[in-house]
């Protein structure tokens, strides 16, 4: 996970049962924030940025990561259209140019 950001477009991993979609979400990142080599950023887009709130279990274990060093990232774009910038409990609002910046340094891995 060195030298990665991780790009997360959905509030859940896979097609299906959004319920099952957003367990699968939730194990991936119970696994990743218990690995010694942590990505640089994770930025949120689209429903991602539903995992930053308080609402989502996701965001207990983002938590966890921005603690370790990791930076969490959310769309504003994103975060205005769900309107929950007064609900997000872990990162900090950020932009595409920055995304951007980010890939343009680093492997993006996708989480959708």
């Amino acid at each position: 996970m060195k030298n990665k950001v991780i790009l997360v477009s959905s509030n859940q991993l896979g097609r299906g049962s959004n319920e099952l979609g957003e367990n699968i979400l939730e194990t991936f990142f119970t696994v990743l924030k218990q690995r010694d080599v942590l990505p640089t950023a994770v930025f949120c887009m689209n429903s991602g940025v539903l995992t930053m709130t308080k609402d989502s279990f996701v965001s207990v274990h983002l938590q966890e990561l921005e603690e370790k060093g990791v930076e969490i990232l959310a769309c504003k774009t994103c975060v205005d259209h769900f309107e929950v910038e007064n609900k997000l409990s872990v990162g900090k609002i950020s932009g595409m140019a920055d995304f951007v910046e980010l890939s343009a340094k680093y492997e993006v891995m996708t989480i959708s």
